[in-house]
C-alpha cells in the first residue's frame, strides 16, 4: 500500500501535451531520473526523483527515461517511457518495480520498454529528429557541486551524436509547472494540512526547558503518521535570537523563558511540498513588544497577498510590498522618515528589517521554477512570507502561507492554521 494515492494519468498526459505543444517542429526531449546517492560504506540517501520525471510522468523509480517526439513518422515512437525491468530477486530484494501495464496505468504512456534498450531506439530516431531538448537544472539558486545523473546523460548523448542540434527543455518546463492543475493544488492542500496537525501539536508541547530538537521530533512525528514522508526541506527551528539567522537549521539551543520561537518548516506529501512560518511565544504569551511586532508582520502579511493576482509584475509585486513594510517599520520606530528620504534605492531602508523576498514559486520543490520575468498567471502557487528581525532585541518575527493565485481572488491554502496572535495563545494555554 502506497502512502498515497497517484495523481491521475490525465495529469501527467495534460503536463506532456503543455510540454510537446511549446517544442520546435521535428524536435525530440529526453528526460532521466535523478541518482541514488551514496553515503559511506554500502550505504545511500533515500531517493528522491528528478521534479521534472514527477511532473511529466509521476513515476517514482530510479533509472526511468522519459522520450517525447510528438512528430515521429510512427505514432508508437511519440512517447516512449524506459523504465528498470524488473524480476523475482528485485522484488524480494528492494520490492516490486513498476511493469510496463502498471506504467501505462499510472502515466497514460502505451509505449513502455524496459531502459536496456535506450540506446538501441535513441540510434534509431535521432536520424529522424531536428533538434533534442535537453534537460539542466537552470534554477536562479541553483549550486549544484555534483555530477548529476542528468548531466552524465546529457555529455553522453552530445558526445554520441554531435551533429544533433540542442535546445533547452528548462525555459519551457518553468513555465509549465509553475501552472498547478486542480489535482495539484488539492495535493499541495493535503499537504498543508498535515503541516496545520504539525503545528497544533507542537503548541500544546513548547513550554520552557525544550530544545529546538525536540519542537522538530513533534513535527516529524506528527508529520509521518499522518502519511507524510517527512519535511518538505531542512526545518528552522529558532529560538530567541537563534530567530535573526534567516536560514537556522542547527536546532540545539534550549528554548527560554520570554522567547519568541520561530519555526520554517512544511510537510511533505506525494511529492508536493508546503511552507509554513509560525512564531509562538515560549512562555504562552506574547510580550507588549512581541506583540507589536507580530502585528506589524501579519498586517504586511495580510495586505500582500491580497498584491498576488493575474497580471500582476513580481518585480512590482516586491516593490509594493516593501513600500508595505516601510510603512510598519516606521510605526514601530525602527527607521525614521529621514531614513526613507534618504534610502539607496536599489536597497531600502527597510531592508534592515526585512532583508529577504516575500514570495517563491512553491509546488513540486519548496523553491519551485517559474519565470519570474513574466506577470502571475491563475493556478501559480506563491509563499507569502514577510518578516522583522531585530537583532539588537534578539526578536526575529516571519509568518508565512501558501496562496494560489485564481482569476478572482486566491485561496490560502494554509487557512486553516492558526495565525493570529489571540488565537496562538488560546491554543499554547488551553
Amino acid at each position: 500500500m502506497l502512502r498515497y494515492p497517484s495523481l491521475s494519468a490525465d495529469n501527467y498526459i495534460r503536463n506532456r501535451k503543455a510540454f510537446a505543444d511549446a517544442m520546435a517542429p521535428g524536435g525530440m526531449a529526453l528526460f532521466s531520473s535523478n541518482d541514488i546517492y551514496p553515503t559511506g560504506a554500502d550505504g545511500t540517501l533515500p531517493f528522491r526523483q528528478d521534479s521534472n520525471m514527477l511532473h511529466l510522468t509521476g513515476v517514482d523509480q530510479e533509472e526511468t527515461v522519459l522520450l517525447l517526439f510528438p512528430d515521429a513518422h510512427n505514432p508508437a515512437d511519440r512517447e516512449i517511457l524506459f523504465v528498470t525491468e524488473t524480476n523475482a530477486e528485485i522484488a524480494i530484494w528492494e520490492g516490486a518495480k513498476l511493469t510496463k501495464a502498471q506504467a501505462t496505468n499510472q502515466t497514460g504512456v502505451r509505449q513502455i520498454q524496459w531502459v536496456s534498450l535506450l540506446e538501441k531506439t535513441l540510434q534509431r530516431l535521432v536520424t529522424e529528429s531536428s533538434c533534442c531538448y535537453l534537460h539542466q537544472n537552470e534554477h536562479t539558486r541553483a549550486s549544484v557541486v555534483v555530477e548529476t545523473r542528468e548531466a552524465r546523460f546529457n555529455r553522453w548523448f552530445t558526445e554520441t551524436y554531435p551533429h544533433t542540434r540542442i535546445e533547452r527543455s528548462a525555459p519551457i518546463l518553468h513555465r509549465t509547472r509553475s501552472v498547478k492543475s486542480e489535482e495539484e493544488i488539492e495535493r499541495m492542500r493535503h499537504a498543508c494540512g498535515i503541516t496545520r496537525d504539525g503545528f497544533n501539536r507542537v503548541m500544546r508541547f513548547v513550554k520552557p526547558g525544550v530544545t529546538e530538537f525536540e519542537v522538530e521530533a513533534e513535527y516529524l512525528h506528527e508529520f509521518v503518521r499522518k502519511g507524510s514522508r517527512g519535511f518538505a526541506y531542512t526545518p528552522i527551528v529558532a529560538s530567541g535570537a537563534n530567530a535573526c539567522v534567516l536560514h537556522y537549521i542547527e536546532n540545539s539551543d534550549v528554548c527560554k523563558e520570554g522567547d519568541i520561537l520561530l519555526m520554517d518548516v512544511g510537510a511533505e506529501y506525494g511529492n508536493y511540498a508546503s511552507d509554513m512560518t509560525r512564531c509562538i511565544p515560549v512562555s504562552g504569551r506574547f510580550t507588549d513588544r512581541q506583540r507589536k511586532v507580530y502585528d506589524a508582520v501579519l498586517s504586511v502579511m495580510r495586505d500582500a497577498t491580497k498584491l498576488l493576482r493575474p497580471g500582476v509584475s513580481l518585480h512590482e509585486y516586491h516593490k509594493e510590498v516593501g513600500q508595505l513594510m516601510t510603512a510598519q517599520l516606521l510605526g514601530l520606530g525602527l527607521i525614521d522618515k529621514h531614513d526613507v528620504q534618504k534610502q539607496n534605492p536599489a536597497w531600502p531602508a527597510y531592508k534592515k528589517y526585512f532583508m529577504h523576498g516575500t514570495s517563491h514559486f512553491i509546488g513540486l520543490d519548496v523553491h519551485d521554477v517559474g519565470l519570474w520575468h513574466e506577470p502571475i498567471q491563475s493556478g501559480h502557487i506563491f509563499t507569502v512570507e514577510p518578516g522583522i528581525y531585530i537583532q539588537e532585541e534578539g526578536l526575529g518575527i516571519r509568518l508565512e502561507n501558501d496562496i494560489v493565485v485564481r482569476d478572482q481572488g486566491f485561496d490560502d491554502l494554509m487557512g486553516d492554521i492558526p495565525l493570529d496572535a489571540e488565537a496562538i495563545e488560546d491554543a499554547m494555554n488551553d
